[in-house]
């Protein structure tokens, strides 16, 4: 020591310590109070500044007390120096995490706040994290005396081994990156894969992407394999979407009349059941003159792809009792089997009521 310690030096230091305790509470204590006013907001970016600042700012007190009291005391140039040095370590340290959550929050507040951009994936936000922390670790290293150049110099010679042992995980990562820049799909888009596998996007990471089924199971696929395979996004261009019932009516029954019906019951569905579209305009097409029936094709609007289980499931029951209320016939197939002495059996099909559904065995007289 320069000198000796005294009373008053331990006094000074005491007080700068307990100074800066005391500042670290009183700022934690507003920042909460900021926090509260800023979930009010619609701006995320608020909340995402003052989550930051609750960790930065009382640290950042304490440090300053610490190096207040160090200051005081009568201490040697090499201690001084290390107490420094730690205490700079510790706002660099605090900093930089807290730089790493603003860009991560910001991030994820201008992707949520914009359609067609990934809100909910987290892969841009590891990225950024990632970056934020290296940087700080640099600045770390820089500021005990480190020189960084040969370590930057040696990770770039490394690169190339790492870069071809990490083959599938950059081939993901790259993958990842290209799916969510080109929008072809986005977190919450509903998918169909060539290879069977369906359901909603929860997320694309760094490395997979995660699909939740409408069982409520989740499907794990790689962005390289997602990238590469036959897909169907149900979601775009637009999320609103038509599907087809086959429907098909006796060759006696008044056409006209099953149009007019059948657009009543796609009227009522559209108007009365969650999901569908309302100003959906009834369509109904006949296309085919089949074995037993008139076939016909009834087009309906739903709001999403999971929508349309519900609608279909209503559509067909009202469509069937309003049929019968109207005495529109829905025939069944139903095939007669002739039989003959010292013959084989020729099944030919007719169209008749379920309720006339028999066979019939004829004898040569």
């Amino acid at each position: 020591m320069t000198r000796a310690l005294t009373g008053h030096d331990l006094a000074y230091a005491g007080i700068a310590v307990v100074a800066g305790l005391l500042a670290a509470f009183l700022l934690r204590m507003l920042l909460r109070w900021l926090g509260r006013h800023a979930d009010r907001t619609r701006w995320r970016g608020d909340d995402v500044l003052v989550d930051a600042l609750r960790m930065i700012a009382p640290w950042a007190a304490i440090a300053a007390g610490a190096a207040s009291a160090a200051a005081a005391l009568p201490l040697t140039r090499g201690v001084q120096h290390s107490v420094n040095q730690t205490l700079t370590l510790m706002v660099i340290f605090a900093a930089t995490i807290s730089a790493a959550r603003v860009v991560a929050g910001l991030v994820r507040s201008v992707t949520q706040s914009r359609s067609g951009v990934a809100g909910s994936a987290t892969i841009f936000m590891n990225i950024t994290r990632i970056l934020v922390l290296a940087i700080g670790f640099l600045v770390a290293l820089q500021t005990l005396g480190i020189s960084i150049a040969p370590l930057l110099t040696a990770l770039g010679v490394g690169g190339l081994a790492v870069a071809l042992a990490l083959q599938d995980t950059l081939a993901n990562l790259f993958a990842g990156i290209h799916i969510l820049a080109s929008k072809t799909v986005q977190p919450g888009d509903y998918i169909r894969l060539s290879s069977g596998e369906e359901g909603y996007v929860e997320d694309i990471n760094w490395r997979q992407t995660t699909v939740r089924q409408l069982s409520n199971n989740l499907v794990v696929i790689p962005n390289g394999q997602l990238a590469k395979t036959n897909m169907t996004n149900f979601m775009r261009p637009e999320q609103q979407l038509t599907i087809l019932v086959q429907v098909g009516v006796s060759y006696d029954s008044d056409l006209e009349q099953v149009e007019r019906v059948t657009k009543d019951v796609v009227a009522d569905v559209m108007t009365e059941i969650t999901g569908a579209v309302p100003e959906h305009e009834p369509a109904v097409r006949f296309h085919t003159f089949g074995d037993s029936r008139i076939g016909f094709t009834v087009i309906l609007g739903v709001g999403e792809f999971s929508d349309q289980y519900r609608i279909k499931h209503e559509f067909i029951k009202r469509l069937h009792r309003r049929y019968r209320e109207e005495g529109i016939r829905i025939p069944s197939p139903a095939r007669t089997v002739a039989l003959q002495q010292g013959s084989v059996v020729f099944p030919q099909q007719r169209d008749t009521d379920a309720a006339e559904d028999d066979m019939t065995a004829t004898r040569p007289i």
